[in-house]
């Protein structure tokens, strides 16, 4: 009778030779053994919902194993969608791999059906790939104005996603939370929700030792996406 099942492997021991030859999914796993040479964001991200648009402000700093500043430049905001725009974070290769395909999901959804993908279902697309894929793209926020509304989601490890007014992930969250939790306010302009971010990466900045250099700032609106640069924090607060 032939089996085509694969036996259990014995140490010492070759599988069955009837058995099928199978390949292996990627687990996400790649890289761990390269912890203190893989560049990662360390990273302060937070998404704010305004009646005008989204705003997203992260930090500029990437690390090795979290234990030198590799750069100190680094955009981790980048738009994926023509109103839309996704944080880097985790590692930088892995994010950068998640930014390019949701990207590539966005434009073919675009070309099929003659419309922009909805901000929802693009957000449950980058929970799926966060989920299953092996990008190591941690805790995301992705920030998106369509017909809608204006919409910020946090995307987890698990691929959980979670939409609410204002979001923080990374190492510097709890630091950037506390001044969010007292700055923030219904009925916020986009430049007042502007230099309320910038002052929660600050604050982030002056105790995380993963986030620092300057803020990314990146406004949202159903006109497109504006992403601009500042070392200084003193120009947007």
């Amino acid at each position: 009778m032939n089996n085509w099942s694969q036996e259990p492997t014995r140490q010492g021991t070759d599988p069955s030779p009837y058995a099928p030859e199978l390949g292996s999914l990627p687990d996400g796993s790649q890289g761990d053994d390269h912890g203190d040479t893989v560049n990662k964001t360390g990273t302060t991200t937070i998404g704010i919902t305004t009646d005008e648009g989204v705003v997203i402000a992260t930090d500029m700093r990437a690390s090795l194993g979290g234990r030198f500043v590799s750069n100190k430049n680094v955009q981790k905001v980048e738009q994926i969608h023509p109103t839309g725009a996704l944080t880097l974070v985790g590692s930088v290769g892995g994010a950068q791999s998640f930014i390019r395909t949701l990207r590539s999901e966005v434009n073919l959804y675009e070309s099929r059906r003659g419309e922009p993908m909805p901000i929802e279902a693009l957000a449950t697309l980058a929970g799926n790939f966060a989920r299953g894929g092996p990008f190591r793209a941690i805790n995301p926020i992705l920030g998106g104005v369509d017909e809608e509304g204006n919409h910020v989601y946090s995307i987890d490890p698990a691929g959980g996603v979670m939409e609410d007014d204002y979001t923080v992930t990374g190492s510097g969250m709890q630091l950037a939370y506390g001044l969010l939790e007292q700055e923030y306010e219904e009925g916020l302009s986009l430049e007042e929700a502007q230099s309320v971010a910038a002052r929660a990466i600050k604050s982030a900045v002056e105790r995380d030792t993963g986030s620092g250099n300057g803020v990314f700032l990146a406004a949202v609106t159903d006109e497109g996406v504006d992403i601009q640069g500042h070392n200084d924090f003193d120009a947007v607060i």
